[in-house]
């Protein structure tokens, strides 16, 4: 798919963001609009996935790490197909598949059900042995908080998917230095996060997350390295293409009135 295109699929996984969250009147805006720039490529140019055969034992795998963006996941999977846009007013309803953090058992594509933070990335760790240990030749993929790096969990997967050598592992972090309370790096620094990848033993890789090209490029390194898992180090802005959820802390976790609706949506156009 062309850069064109892909940006038009962000373009929609946005606005379904932005529409769910509010039709919810609760949900995590910032760091959902954050990763539609990379979530975009991933399903439209990088992963093996199909909606027709979300079973399929030779599909690609993702993992959100990052639960409580689920509006980005869900987004992503009614684009793609997996379920029908009907759905996009239920999100954290009573009884919806759409729940406020993703649950394998309720919604077709999601591959882990996810939320407690610092778990994501032990999971992709197992999906990825697997393939090794059983010859398949899928791909893991992971989206992990730049928050979520304070979690200790975080560091002990990072040291065994070194061990095991799971070059069939990807994981993006979404550096947007804003979590719940504040500054990252105000409220427990996790720099130099490229530097303690590499002492792990880690392939890492620098980009701009809402460069395509730059994503684009970092997913074909990332297939050429052999023997270490990969990391892509994606700096993004949190609440990206709503202005005034632009590095917005406290958009993180408050969905937007009517006035603020109205207007996102008019940006998103």
């Amino acid at each position: 798919m062309e850069i064109k295109e892909l940006k038009e699929k962000a373009k929609e996984i946005r606005k379904d963001i932005v529409e769910m969250i509010y039709r919810a009147k609760s949900g995590h805006p910032g760091g959902s609009l954050s990763i539609a720039d990379i979530m975009a490529v991933l399903y439209w140019s990088e992963m093996r996935v199909d909606p027709q055969n979300p079973k399929d034992e030779k599909r690609d795998r993702f993992v959100l790490s990052k639960g409580h963006a689920a509006p980005a996941l869900y987004a992503t999977l009614i684009e793609k197909g997996y379920v029908s846009k009907d759905l996009i007013p239920t999100l954290r309803r009573w009884g919806s598949p759409l729940q406020g953090h993703p649950d394998m058992k309720k919604l077709s594509g999601v591959e882990m059900s996810t939320g407690s933070l610092g778990q994501g990335l032990s999971v992709a760790n197992g999906m990825a042995l697997s393939s090794k240990i059983y010859n398949n030749d899928y791909r893991v993929y992971t989206i992990l908080g730049d928050g979520e790096l304070q979690e200790g969990q975080i560091w002990e997967a990072a040291m065994t998917a070194a061990h095991y050598k799971l070059d069939n592992l990807v994981a993006i972090v979404d550096y947007n230095n804003l979590q719940i309370d504040g500054k990252v790096s105000d409220v427990m620094d996790v720099y130099p996060v490229v530097d303690k990848f590499k002492a792990f033993n880690w392939n890492v890789i620098e980009i701009d997350g809402h460069n395509y090209e730059e994503i684009i490029k970092a997913f074909e390194k990332a297939r050429e390295v052999k023997g270490q898992p990969t990391v892509i180090v994606a700096k993004t802005v949190k609440g990206k293409g709503v202005s005034f959820m632009e590095n917005n802390a406290g958009f993180h976790g408050a969905a937007p009135n009517d006035e603020e609706y109205k207007k996102a949506m008019e940006e998103l156009q």
